[in-house]
């Protein structure tokens, strides 16, 4: 049986009130005036009203005491995390220099504050990024008119299979990513870094137009350019290799190339576009997670394009893109190519430049605690939290001096504030000395600072005043949409800033309730990953996701290909699944982010010997027709639609409940021994006819289940679909009707797919399409 936290007294001030005005007549029946003019029942009102306010506080005690309990435990409460993003400066009508800004730049979203975490170079530019993307099926008629334009030269002519493109601008509206490698041409972003808008040469010529290209060149040459990189985050999966790292699929890097421009050879073989490396520098694998690219730009001598392109040249072989827009053209400054490795498969949702990284935090500066006091453990509190750990700064005066103590994380691992010879050594043994004297730990979800006994730890000294610097978050608020993150009040004039993407990371901290359930289970495992409860229970905390699902499955590796459980001793593989998915709420998918975030978690609490295998599940497609009859004087729309839902929920991958995992039915001190049927629809369980069958059978109102119709895919009806690995089943449709249930092929719309086609010719030369305009 759980045990329950009693409440003390759940009366509020109206019953207080109306109970003692019932017991007047049985004590005092002289007393007939009830009306709230008389005095006597205005004294029975304060007390109720004083009576209500010791019940309040007395209520708390018990809620004091869980929290003190899980102190004494040593099992501190999971802090809020701060969100992360990205912001994009734009120097549109300041000054045409480069302006350099520190890191630390307070900017807003409304009223949540973030801070950039990097300095970066705002340059005076512009920047507009396209692809080549190649027409789909162009018409014959439109080879044939450009194998006539290029004939002269292209040698050999043109192909039936040669690669027409269209010139697209990235990003795509409808925010969706670009694959380098399938949905290009040249497995290229061509970045085109363009003179401001709002510049105008000092003459509208040709001449006056160069001499302001020439003036912007030297204004960015040799500068760094920040270029933010966010990659899709689909397909992810993470592992955890003995004695090692996060290893996600290898470290595949983007290469950064500018045009060597200058004058072609006259040679028509030898005209043939060079590019230079440029020096670029990530601490992070942007493929892989957003992140910022600090690219050196060259001299102003580098920076220019050829001076003697041929017009049919402009945009083929590996010359950058053909833009149709002519005053585009004009203020093109260069292009910078942004490719991938042929080993490395890089899907991109955004690119800009002028881009930092930023942290949602408040700093509050100088802020005054209380005095020391010279008694052991003295402990005191932050006025704001939760506190970001490795922000703060304390220090502490007294009358000869001010010191900066140091953070630790456990005080016994501290010294002496006066060294003494360890009493187990041999007399004459100098005494240990350490530096770890002057030290405090930090409780961040609660911002509580707790001192040393003088024989592990120093005191503050009596009457010393003590000062902190620090940052604190504001949790799940700092996860704001793309575009509010516009305001920062130190910008210079003529800088904006905005948020290409929205925000991600913020999570609130673990509630006193929370962490209560978690008593039992870390007293067995003690923050470490030993059994499959561990495996479970641990993820489970990971600040900063929202988990909907996880299951452990041990001695299994996904990479070998066909295999059991049992198979690959050392291996646990951790299938896990997020609570929501707006890109398919039916069938949750986890990114890069959310595995990055559990990968980090459980990295160091797991056994060194371990490989740890993070995968979200593999969904296979199926098709369910019911027919059913329903009782007389049943609705039967109702009955329909509660059969549909009771399929639905029965094949879902997540339980009907999201937060059934995590209500009162989860005692303080069990084990959690979560059965398959809370968690969704189970691993390696096959999608039987029957058994959905039984399933409908068993909703209110059914009264004969007519036949139950199943299939993969475009596979026809089966009677069972197998589940092997980490595959799930995914509705793709579902009919229930009353009767006979509804042909598959009626339920698909029996979809057609086009023949393949012969092989095609190999490809020769990249053509741009002149898009065709109403005049």
């Amino acid at each position: 049986m759980p045990l329950q936290i009693p409440n003390l007294d759940d009366r509020k001030y109206q019953d207080l009130l109306d109970e003692a005005l019932a017991r007047i007549p049985v004590h005092t029946p002289e007393w007939t005036n009830f009306n709230k003019s008389d005095p006597g029942v205005t004294l029975i009102e304060v007390f109720a009203f004083l009576t209500e306010n010791l019940f309040f506080r007395s209520n708390q005690i018990p809620e004091r005491n869980r929290l003190k309990f899980l102190k004494l435990l040593g099992i501190p409460l999971q802090p809020a995390s701060a969100a992360r993003g990205l912001v994009a400066f734009a120097n549109e009508r300041g000054p045409l220099d480069t302006i350099t800004l520190s890191s630390g730049l307070e900017v807003r979203a409304g009223q949540v504050p973030f801070r950039t975490e990097q300095g970066l170079d705002v340059l005076p530019i512009e920047a507009q990024i396209f692809y080549k993307r190649e027409l789909a099926n162009p018409p014959d008629q439109l080879k044939a008119y450009y194998n006539q334009l290029y004939a002269s030269f292209l040698k050999p002519p043109l192909s039936a299979a040669t690669q027409l493109y269209e010139t697209i601008s990235f990003p795509l509206r409808d925010g969706s990513a670009v694959d380098l490698g399938q949905q290009t041409i040249d497995g290229s972003l061509w970045i085109a870094l363009l003179v401001r808008a709002g510049d105008r040469p000092a003459e509208n010529t040709a001449k006056g137009r160069e001499n302001l290209l020439e003036d912007v060149r030297q204004k960015i040459a040799g500068k760094t350019l920040s270029l933010g990189v966010v990659p899709s985050l689909a397909d992810a999966s993470r592992a955890l290799l003995p004695g090692g790292q996060a290893n996600p699929e290898g470290v595949p890097l983007l290469r950064y190339e500018v045009p060597t421009g200058g004058t072609l050879s006259g040679v028509p073989s030898e005209r043939v576009p060079q590019y230079r490396l440029l020096e670029a520098v990530s601490p992070t694998n942007v493929i892989a997670q957003p992140g910022i690219v600090q690219i050196t730009l060259p001299a102003a001598s580098q920076l220019k394009l050829w001076d003697n392109l041929d017009p049919l040249e402009s945009g083929a072989l590996d010359f950058p893109p053909a833009l149709e827009d002519t005053k585009l053209n004009d203020r093109i400054i260069t292009w910078i190519r942004l490719r991938s490795s042929a080993s490395a498969r890089a899907k991109l949702l955004w690119v800009g430049i002028n881009t930092t990284p930023v942290a949602q935090r408040t700093h509050v500066a100088n802020e005054l605690l209380p005095q020391g006091t010279g008694v052991p453990d003295q402990l005191m509190a932050l006025t704001k939290t939760p506190v970001i750990p490795q922000s703060l700064r304390l220090t502490i005066s007294t009358r000869e001096k001010t010191e900066v103590w140091t953070q630790i994380d456990d005080l016994t691992s501290a010294g002496p504030e006066v060294p003494v010879p360890d009493p187990r050594q041999p007399p004459g043994t100098p005494p240990i000395k350490t530096d770890l004297v002057k030290v405090y730990m930090l409780n961040p979800e609660s911002g509580e600072i707790r001192f040393g006994d003088g024989l592990r730890g120093a005191r503050p000294p009596a009457g010393a005043t003590i000062r902190a610097d620090y940052d604190y978050s504001v949790g799940r608020d700092g996860n704001v949409n793309a575009g509010l993150l516009n305001s920062a009040p130190a910008l210079p004039a003529g800088i904006k800033v905005t948020n290409p993407v929205a925000t991600w990371g913020g999570a609130e901290a673990e509630t006193v309730r929370e962490g209560e359930k978690q008593i039992a289970r870390y007293l067995q495992h003690r923050d470490r990953l030993v059994n499959v409860v561990d495996f479970e229970t641990i993820t489970r905390r990971t600040p900063g996701v929202d988990i909907g699902r996880v299951d452990v499955i041990p001695a299994f590796n996904p990479e070998l290909g066909s295999n059991e459980p049992g198979d690959a001793p050392g291996a646990v593989t951790l299938m896990v699944i997020p609570k929501y998915d707006p890109n398919q709420p039916d069938a949750p998918l986890p990114n890069r982010l959310f595995l990055d975030t559990i990968c980090d978690y459980i990295d160091q609490r797991r056994l060194i010997t371990t490989q740890v295998y993070l995968r979200g599940p593999v969904y296979k497609s199926i098709w369910v027709s019911v027919g059913i009859n329903v009782v007389s004087g049943k609705s039967i729309a109702e009955v329909r639609e509660a059969v549909k839902q009771e399929l639905l929920n029965s094949l879902s991958p997540l339980p009907a409940n999201p937060d059934q995992l995590t209500d009162e039915r989860t005692a303080l001190v069990s084990t959690p021994q979560f059965a398959d049927a809370q968690k969704g629809w189970p691993l390696r369980k096959a999608v039987a006819a029957l058994e959905l069958m039984a399933v409908a059978s068993r909703v209110p109102g059914v009264s004969l289940v007519n036949g139950v119709l199943l299939a993969e895919g475009a596979g026809s009806n089966t009677n069972q679909i197998e589940m092997q690995g980490l595959q799930l089943p995914r509705v793709a449709g579902i009919s229930v009707a009353v009767g006979d249930p509804l042909q598959l092929d009626d339920l698909r719309g029996k979809a057609t797919q086009p023949a393949p086609g012969p092989n095609e010719a190999p490809r020769l030369v990249p053509v741009p399409v002149i898009p065709e305009e109403c005049t």
